[in-house]
């Protein structure tokens, strides 16, 4: 395995955890880059097939995803971010870490809540409101994405 997606996916995935930890937001030029980096990488490294596999990759990290979105459960800036890792790994390795999304989200969503209900409130908090109802879920695709990288390598 080539390094060079490696190294995308750790970079983009610590930008996207930071801003959406941060500001409950991933901002758009990280979907869009790991989309250009991958589908770049997959033209070089695998010719028309594996632009073809990068996209596919892209276009069902999209629409995995988007029920949710449209749900109300799920930001579109996560959905993008699939979209874009899904262009980085290809549509092979996709699916392995739509699995290890899921997962990782599930123990964030408990520990979220685990979280909540032993937690005393500060009422009075200063500072900039966040969405408390939302589970940042950056971190669970990150996760997603560097475990099927792992895996592979």
């Amino acid at each position: 395995m080539n390094a060079f997606p490696i190294a995308v996916a750790v970079f983009l995935g610590i930008a996207a955890c930071i801003t959406d930890l941060r500001d409950r937001t991933v901002p758009n030029w990280i979907p869009v880059a790991a989309l250009l980096a991958g589908l770049g990488y997959h033209m070089v490294a695998g010719g028309w097939r594996g632009f073809a596999l990068s996209a596919g990759g892209a276009a069902c990290g999209f629409a995995v995803f988007l029920p949710l979105y449209l749900l109300g459960g799920m930001g579109g800036g996560d959905v993008k971010l699939t979209a874009g890792f899904g262009a980085l790994l290809g549509l092979p390795d996709l699916w392995q870490a739509v699995l290890w999304m899921c997962l990782a989200g599930g123990i964030a969503a408990a520990v979220v809540v685990y979280w909540r209900l032993f937690t005393p409130r500060v009422p009075g908090r200063t500072g900039k409101k966040l969405d408390c109802d939302a589970i940042p879920y950056a971190p669970a695709i990150a996760a997603g994405a560097w475990m099927a990288l792992w895996v592979r390598s």
